[in-house]
């Protein structure tokens, strides 16, 4: 196996990244140049017809897309140690946590950077005014995430870490490159970002 993926800031490959580093995984990676146009190259759009990374790419040559799809592949693969959670329950607090994080916080933070950003001005016609409005949205997802810590949980979807954390960490961490950071009052949601970012695996 291989995944096709970006350097960090790139948020979805490095889920990914994470992902294998936490199950001690050995997954080479070719960085395909996105601010090169490598996403959008006829070869990699063999791989994935959306031009997006990351692709995981079987020794057979099939192709699997999305970063938490890749996930539940190698998860599959490789149970030990589980990070979609052990029991119905943690299964599917997993994937609320996970939805939840995608649609309030990585959308307004994928429209800011898309039509706000200079680094993306480039690449498609700008509406600077609609990528300015999510900020504020951002910032009431990240505080709304800090008040669902009060309960005291050391991890975002119960009391171990999983795919919920990784998906929030590469969303938080892209949020501050682009110029998003975490509310100063928001206290719980920096000391979890703290724990998570002092795992070995955050360095993928």
């Amino acid at each position: 196996m291989k995944l096709y993926g970006e350097a960090n800031p790139a948020p979805n490959p490095r889920r990914v990244r994470i992902f294998a580093a936490e199950k001690g995984l050995d997954l080479p990676e070719i960085r395909i140049g996105m601010r090169q146009g490598g996403h959008k190259s006829p070869e990699h759009k063999a791989r994935n017809s959306l031009g997006q990374v990351p692709v995981l790419e079987l020794d057979d040559g099939q192709t699997i897309s999305e970063s938490v799809a890749i996930c539940r592949y190698l998860e599959a693969l490789h149970p030990a140690p589980p990070m979609f959670g052990t029991c119905a329950l943690s299964q599917a607090r997993a994937e609320m946590w996970v939805r939840r994080i995608e649609f309030q916080l990585m959308v307004p933070v994928g429209m800011y950077w898309r039509h706000a950003h200079p680094l993306t001005a480039s690449l498609l016609v700008q509406n600077r005014q609609f990528g300015e409005s999510n900020r504020p949205i951002a910032a009431r997802a990240m505080t709304w995430l800090d008040r669902e810590l009060a309960d005291g949980r050391e991890w975002i979807a119960g009391d171990a870490y999983g795919i919920a954390d990784i998906v929030a960490l590469t969303t938080i961490d892209f949020a501050g490159f682009i110029g998003l950071e975490v509310p100063e009052e928001a206290g719980r949601l920096k000391a979890w970002r703290d724990r998570a970012s002092a795992r070995p695996s955050a360095n993928a």
